[in-house]
């Protein structure tokens, strides 16, 4: 199963990372409110950085460790992405 990392650039600036096996539904679902309790009244949100991983057990590994970085650690991560792509 097919499982990604993301993070999501709130209405308020703030960031949020998460995990799921199905990014454009999850993305759907923290827009209309049915996502994490934080991204509910931070809406609407936008995906800035995702990766793909084979096993949700991997993506769920590189969700704590990014959740540990910091602030501009994050803002890095999606900076270097965003010039790949």
């Amino acid at each position: 199963m097919t499982a990604y990392v993301y993070i999501l650039e709130c209405a308020d600036g703030t960031l949020y990372t998460g995990w799921t096996n199905d990014l454009e539904k999850r993305l759907a679902a923290h827009n209309a409110g049915q996502g994490a309790k934080y991204t509910r009244v931070r809406r609407p949100v936008r995906l800035r950085y995702n990766e793909t991983f084979a096993r949700k057990e991997e993506a769920q590994a590189r969700e704590w460790a990014i959740k540990h970085l910091s602030r501009a650690e994050k803002l890095a991560l999606i900076e270097a992405a965003e010039k790949t792509s």
